[in-house]
């Protein structure tokens, strides 16, 4: 989720993990010879993956204590952050450059135009180093880095090569950023307007996203097919309390219909940002942020499938915070517009926090080391989850160092202080009900389901096309190796595995497990939270989020008190000051621009990278892997119609669009 550099001096290392035996065991199945070998293999593995929850950014989480050297990316994922990264060094200069026209920005034109001359040097340097390790003839160069076995010079070459790159990833770091005195300057001379925040885009295309952000069926759909579409749930019975909307009030939005019919019909859904609650608002430079706990209702109109926004409130008390309902009227337009921005601001803090950092890179870390520690590298199930895990370590490690870090882009961009803002996602992280986030038990909790009202719901389709395919596969795969559930339940390696996730990696809802069905939905839940969920969460970032004026860490403004009597200037001063809009654009154009190793393409992260399985009852013409990929293209082919199909397609869970792991 960032740059910063993990630490690997530690003396300890080992190699890259070896491929998975031809023929993976279970340690009661092997001679005593065997399995004082297992043993050895996990004593030196746990001297390496070792657990603390002492990282002062993330207190209480456990961790890892180092990035193990063979979890350092590979050179095709560097060529393609670089890439990006180069992307976007060269749009903020260009704008930064544009500052210095108008008279913003005290510098000289020369480090800047130095700075694009370097970028220059970059690329043709790291163009080099992915040649070298490409066989490949055809393409451009960081497609050839990305579809290729990095097999023609020897390993120790590639590791200078690693070392040079990262030096780019660092430098590229450091051109991103936004100093303090451009961050006074920048835009100090331009009208505020949404025309500004698309101007940010100098040199990369301008989202969509910032012509409609404004439609309400844009707010509505950001709801079921944005960044954060896990908190939408149905009203069960009656409005909460302290959600005071009359009868009249429901109907003047929803046109023949009744709020009694739409509660007794399921129809009714909402948004309660109540867990925000935790923040406490920031400030920036002396300007001070705002953090808010908005409630929002949507409903189904009858005979409808898609949401349409009801009312929302700014907090989480109805006398503080009066209810806001959709409006053309002049003098209630822009009130209603400031609603919206502040359940963006919210939409915002819950996404990054909760649903992306804590839900997706968090917990699949705890399984990360969780397996390396109890599972030996001759066991089926260490083979099928690794690959899985390839990167996350190095990159949480960077997120905890850097992005949730104290002057770091959270700490500017969001609302909270960056105290407050950690401790967020160390109680998200913590409060994790493992079996309860399982898809269908999530949707079904939430009351989002396929029986539901909502019958517009992207994410929520695709999400479950990929979850049962992943599950098939898992179930093919554990069943090749475990005839029955007492083989499950007599799996030691297996019962220290799960032991360790409910006790020491602290997650909850997670027993013992015992029978093929368990051990099935748990793999299931590895395999798609690292994959498909993370994806989910985090690629419309970069379409959606990273034009600041749709959605943002923070208010800048106070939130209105009455509907009435405002403008589009004072609509304009809640939302991000021009340079933390570039900041924000910089960190999240790039985490969701990197697009590394696709579902199903399972390769070994050690040089020269071969395919991952070696087991010919998984890799065989009809065998389970086989399966996996054709159903995945199937997925596609389903996926890609329904997009020919909706208001807006949602590509995100396009199995050709999902990486195998977090490593971005």
């Amino acid at each position: 989720m960032s740059f910063a550099s993990p630490d690997f001096s530690s003396p300890t290392q080992v190699g890259a993990s070896p491929l998975p035996s031809p023929d993976p065991s279970l340690p009661q199945q092997d001679t005593p010879a065997q399995q004082a070998a297992r043993a050895a293999q996990l004593t030196a593995a746990q001297a390496v993956y070792v657990w603390t929850t002492d990282v002062p950014t993330l207190p209480g989480v456990p961790l890892a204590t180092r990035v193990p050297k063979n979890d350092t990316p590979t050179i095709a994922w560097f060529a393609i952050l670089i890439n990006v990264g180069l992307g976007i060094v060269r749009n903020a200069l260009t704008v930064k450059l544009g500052g210095i026209d108008k008279g913003e920005l005290a510098s000289l034109r020369a480090p800047y135009e130095a700075a694009l001359a370097e970028c220059d040097a970059i690329e043709a340097s790291t163009s080099h180093i992915a040649v070298e390790h490409s066989a490949h003839s055809g393409g451009n160069i960081f497609e050839r880095a990305v579809g290729d076995v990095e097999n023609v010079i020897a390993a120790a070459e590639r590791d200078k090569h690693v070392t040079q790159l990262k030096g780019y990833r660092e430098r590229i770091e450091d051109l991103m950023k936004v100093s303090e005195a451009e961050a006074f300057q920048l835009g100090s001379k331009t009208p505020r307007s949404i025309e500004a925040y698309r101007a940010l885009f100098a040199t990369l295309p301008v989202p969509g996203i910032s012509y409609r952000f404004q439609d309400d069926s844009s707010f509505a759909r950001l709801r079921v097919q944005g960044p954060n579409c896990m908190l939408i749930t149905g009203v069960a019975g009656a409005l909460p309390a302290n959600f005071p909307l009359s009868e009249a009030k429901y109907q003047a939005v929803v046109n023949g219909d009744t709020l009694a019919s739409a509660l007794a019909d399921g129809r009714l859904f909402m948004l309660d940002y109540r867990p925000l609650e935790i923040l406490d608002a920031g400030t920036y430079h002396g300007m001070a942020k705002y953090a808010w706990q908005p409630m929002a209702l949507f409903a189904v109109p009858p005979g409808g499938a898609s949401l349409v926004p009801v009312a929302i409130q700014c907090g989480q008390d109805p006398a503080d915070y009066p209810m806001f309902t959709p409006s053309p009227a002049t003098d209630k337009l822009w009130g209603w517009e400031m609603a919206k921005l502040v359940v963006q601001v919210a939409d915002g803090n819950y996404h990054e926090l909760f649903a992306h950092l804590a839900r997706t890179h968090l917990v699949t870390e705890a399984f990360a080391v969780a397996t390396h520690r109890h599972l030996a590298e001759i066991h089926p199930i260490w083979a099928l989850l690794v690959p899985h895990f390839e990167g996350t370590l190095f990159i949480n490690e960077a997120a905890a160092t850097s992005l949730i870090a104290a002057d770091g882009p959270i700490d500017h961009i969001f609302a909270g202080t960056i105290a407050s803002s950690q401790m967020a996602a160390v109680d998200a992280r913590l409060a994790f009900d493992f079996h309860g986030k399982m898809l269908p038990a999530d949707l079904a909790a939430r009351g989002v389901g396929t029986d539901s009202a909502l019958g517009d719901y992207p994410y929520r389709d695709d999400a479950l096309l990929v979850w049962n395919t992943i599950h098939e596969w898992a179930r093919q795969y554990v069943d090749l190796y475990y005839a029955s559930d007492t083989e499950v339940a007599g799996d030691t390696e297996l019962a220290a595995w799960t032991e360790c996730l409910a006790g020491e990696a602290k997650i909850r809802d997670l027993g013992p497990v015992a029978t093929r069905k368990q051990l099935i939905d748990v793999c299931t839940m590895v395999m798609f939270t690292a994959s498909a969920q993370h994806a989910a969460v985090n690629f419309p970032q970069k379409d959606i989020m990273a034009f600041a004026s749709a959605v943002t860490g923070a208010g800048w403004q106070a939130a209105p008190t009455g509907q009435r009597g405002h403008d589009k200037a004072g609509w304009l001063a809640m939302m991000p000051p021009m340079a933390l809009a570039l900041e924000q654009l910089n960190v999240l154009e790039l985490l969701g621009s990197v697009h590394y190793r696709p579902l199903g393409d399972y390769r070994s992260n050690a040089f020269p990278y071969p395919k991952w399985f070696q087991d010919p009852r998984v890799t065989a013409e009809e065998g389970p892997l086989a399966w996996f990929q054709a159903a995945l293209v199937n997925v596609e082919t389903k996926i890609a119609s329904r997009n020919a199909n909706r208001v807006q397609p949602y590509p995100y869970l396009q199995p050709s669009l999902i990486p195998t792991s977090i490593n971005i």
